[in-house]
């Protein structure tokens, strides 16, 4: 959430330089009246930055786009977390770095090993980070998985999240000791799920289902119930404990894709041993060819029947670079058949698919793979 700041600001005529105890210089010049920022805040600034010898090496200014950055934790030079940490929103100021708060000894980009480094910046907006939901007072339920949940927002008379429902949420995953690992709050962008699909840590999709719309809750995932002693790098580390605060802001009823009707028609097989049928073939002369940027809508199906992922029903068109490895082979090899407007259905053997290991918890152990797909674009 955004921090509430009057992006106003007062010359300050004489301001003083500040030297901090690890040799941080600043000097304020002109002061604003918003918030300072905690570690974990995300801050938006706007920079020139010099030599001593008044030669500009960078400007955001110059870009026309501000600069922004989570603050404290490393993501820049010592001497900017720490600088502004120190600043309010509205801040103008002049910093004065030295080497060992700054680039060290050796050579950055165009920034000659230990240089004093000279940064007139302005903090315009600070983002905070999520805040964890408090729980004080509520009562912590524990299902039979070993799942612990409080929920600090109930809202029974609403629609209950169901097996299937797409959900639209935010989150904030937190680790044991309170900090932040993952947040759409943070990003302002909810994240929509289908319940079901396992997307998520299977305790987890557990308590979302027994969610109301408009409720929020605090699930507790003891790590042999969440990443393991494998952990999900590099965000999550072995045996990591976790936490996340959710909301439910919509569910919506999701409408399975129709199936291609392949009646009548034969299956041709090439020589890796893909399979693939013909279901619409256009007229379009754009090919789809390794190299070009491709968008497909597809529905992909285990051997069962079970579909399994669809880009159809997210509503939302898949793009890649078409032969650079960044799906499965047996796509590569079939979109490049394809011309703008043609649909096919291609039968994937597990060698050109996830081979021997699969892709748990979704695809098993050499699994082959059916996908419905059309060709929306190339470029």
């Amino acid at each position: 959430m955004n921090a509430q700041n009057t992006k106003t600001s007062q010359k300050i005529n004489n301001p003083k330089t500040i030297k901090t105890a690890s040799g941080l210089e600043y000097t304020v010049k002109e002061k604003g009246n918003g918030k300072t920022a905690k570690v974990g805040d995300k801050v938006v600034v706007h920079y020139t930055g010099k030599f001593t010898n008044d030669t500009i090496f960078d400007s955001s200014l110059n870009r026309g786009k501000p600069f922004s950055f989570k603050v404290g934790v490393g993501q820049v030079i010592k001497g900017w977390d720490e600088a502004f940490l120190l600043l309010q929103v509205g801040d103008k100021a002049t910093l004065k770095i030295g080497h060992e708060l700054g680039y060290g000894e050796q050579q950055k980009g165009s920034i000659p090993p230990k240089s004093t480094l000279i940064f007139d910046v302005e903090l315009l907006d600070i983002i905070e980070s999520p805040r964890p939901f408090d729980v004080t007072g509520k009562d912590t339920i524990k299902t039979p998985s070993g799942l612990k949940y409080i929920k600090t927002y109930e809202n029974k008379l609403a629609e209950k999240v169901n097996l299937g429902n797409k959900v639209v949420l935010h989150y904030s995953g937190f680790f044991k000791d309170g900090t932040p690992f993952d947040s759409s709050v943070e990003r302002g962008q909810p994240f929509t799920i289908k319940i079901g699909s396992g997307q998520l840590i299977k305790v987890l999709e557990e308590g979302i289902s027994l969610m109301h719309k408009g409720e929020k809750a605090k699930f507790y995932i003891p790590s042999n119930l969440a990443y393991g002693e494998i952990g999900h790098p590099p965000t999550i580390p072995p045996n990591a404990d976790l936490i996340f605060d959710i909301e439910v802001i919509d569910i919506q009823q999701v409408l399975a894709p129709a199936l291609f009707d392949i009646k009548g028609k034969n299956p041709i097989t090439t020589a890796s041993g893909l399979k693939y049928y013909e279901v619409v073939k256009s007229k379009s002369l754009v090919k789809a060819a390794p190299g070009k940027t491709v968008k497909v809508h597809y529905s992909g199906y285990l051997a069962d029947g079970k579909m399994f992922d669809s880009s159809v029903e997210r509503g939302e068109a898949f793009e890649f670079t078409l032969g650079k490895g960044q799906v499965i082979a047996g796509w590569d090899e079939g979109i490049a058949l394809m011309n703008t407007g043609d649909k096919l259905r291609l039968v994937i053997p597990y060698f050109l698919a996830y081979g021997e290991q699969g892709r748990l918890p979704l695809i098993p152990e050499k699994a082959e793979l059916t996908f419905d797909v059309e060709l929306i674009e190339v470029n």
